[in-house]
């Protein structure tokens, strides 16, 4: 039997009043395997430990196929965890570690049967009789799963079990845990911060920044359509090229977003989205480009859509498959000051709203109360200052472009490049996506 969890409106703040996780709604359907992502210290272990009853609920609901489970003891609750540290009793064989909680929860069963059957599924039967110092980080982790798996739980609660193994044992233990959680079809709730590790286990991935969910979905559709330039940033390798742009819409030219020293010229007729952007007219912007949203070619090759850049050659990245090579195309990148720490920049407290507020007010209430905070606020670029970032801490060039290892690239090169306009985001100020324009609007009377 499998379970379906929600959460609805659930916060837990610690010492200080600090909100590690702030009105997080969630559903989670019956037989899913959702993974929760995020920087560390952003809140995901804690929605897992007060899933499994570990921590307790400050405000909201946990609901458990329907029912309130706020109080609901861990062991009532028929969910199994799997920790980072393995978690493995030193003085027990891993027999003894699978059936330990059999034994607590049928004290007069056998529960052979049952460790046998988990060990030949797992293919651990010749390791059932060492201890855990006997065991390497792959054998101990495929034990503490065994536990896990014994009980039939209702759901597995993961977190970050793969931090501790190296790469290439991480990648094997990543599709062996892919292949057992659908082959039982028990909900599953996996922790992680590795993007890698979300993108090709998950149903769904959820994004969390400072406790506060950000988005949601299908690893697909969050990677193709970022709600904000956190979650652009946070999902992709390499990282998104992120560039300070400047929206030019004269009513007698075309329209371009100037990215310093070059500009980016959108083809006419204009598509929708692209005449959306002209009520950003003069302003800064946040402009982001996939590393294969960029090719190098000549203009006289580029297909529809596609407009042309140079860029100068200032470092190169032999993959093996491809390359990776750093450009300076003269823009200045954006930068997102905490989008690998915890928790964002502190904003000034929202003034309450007063009774019968104006639309607009309800609309910014709302904007706020989602993105918990600016992701990034860019200077008017009147007053832009020298590039915040120190250099010992910035990539070299400001756009990296995924390309194959035909081409013989050099330092210095002035090479040309087409942009496929087709694949442009642009952020507004505060980091929300504004193009392509969102899918849903907000309600005016929500």
């Amino acid at each position: 039997m499998t379970r379906a969890i929600s959460l609805h409106d659930v916060s837990k703040s610690y010492t200080r009043g600090v909100r590690v996780v702030d009105r997080l709604s969630l559903d989670i359907e019956p037989g899913e395997f959702l993974v929760l992502l995020g920087p560390s210290g952003c809140g995901k272990s804690t929605v897992l430990r007060m899933i499994a009853g570990l921590e307790e609920i400050d405000e909201g609901e946990l609901l458990l196929d329907g029912e309130w489970a706020n109080d609901l003891l861990p062991a009532d609750r028929r969910m199994a965890m799997v920790f980072q540290n393995f978690a493995l009793y030193p003085s027990m064989t891993g027999r003894d570690n699978i059936g330990f909680p059999l034994r607590i929860e049928s004290p007069g069963a056998d529960p052979r049967p049952r460790v046998d059957a988990t060990a030949r599924m797992l293919g651990i039967e010749d390791l059932l009789d060492r201890f855990p110092a006997q065991l390497s980080g792959g054998e101990r982790q495929r034990v503490a799963m065994g536990r896990a798996i014994a009980r039939h739980p209702t759901a597995f609660l993961m977190d970050e079990p793969l931090s501790n193994l190296d790469a290439k044992l991480r990648n094997h233990l990543r599709a062996e845990i892919s292949g057992l959680t659908r082959k039982l079809g028990v909900t599953t709730v996996y922790v992680t911060h590795d993007q890698a590790e979300a993108m090709s286990l998950g149903d769904r991935v959820a994004v969390l920044r400072g406790g506060v969910l950000q988005q949601v979905g299908a690893p697909r559709s969050v990677y193709a359509l970022p709600r904000n330039v956190f979650v652009a940033a946070f999902i992709g390798t390499p990282r998104i090229n992120l560039l300070r742009g400047v929206v030019r819409a004269p009513l007698d030219g075309a329209m371009t977003i100037s990215l310093g020293k070059q500009y980016l010229r959108l083809p006419e007729p204009l598509c929708l989205d692209h005449q959306l952007l002209r009520v950003q007219q003069g302003r800064e912007v946040i402009v982001g480009l996939r590393s294969e949203a960029v090719r190098i070619a000549k203009p006289a090759s580029a297909r529809p859509g596609e407009v042309h850049i140079t860029g100068l050659v200032e470092h190169v990245e032999f993959q093996g498959h491809e390359v990776l090579v750093h450009f300076n195309t003269g823009s200045r990148p954006a930068v997102v000051p905490d989008l690998e720490a915890p928790r964002p920049a502190v904003r000034p407290a929202r003034r309450r709203r007063r009774e019968g507020g104006t639309v607009l007010d309800r609309l910014r209430e709302r904007a706020g109360a989602l993105r918990a905070g600016p992701v990034v606020t860019l200077d008017d670029p009147a007053d832009a200052g020298p590039d915040p970032t120190p250099p010992e801490g910035r990539l070299p060039g400001d756009l990296i472009v995924r390309t194959t290892p035909d081409f013989e690239l050099r330092h210095g090169m002035h090479v040309p490049l087409l942009v496929d306009l087709a694949h442009l985001f642009v952020f507004d100020q505060h980091g929300d996506r504004i193009c392509p324009a969102p899918a849903r609007l907000p309600d005016l009377e929500e």
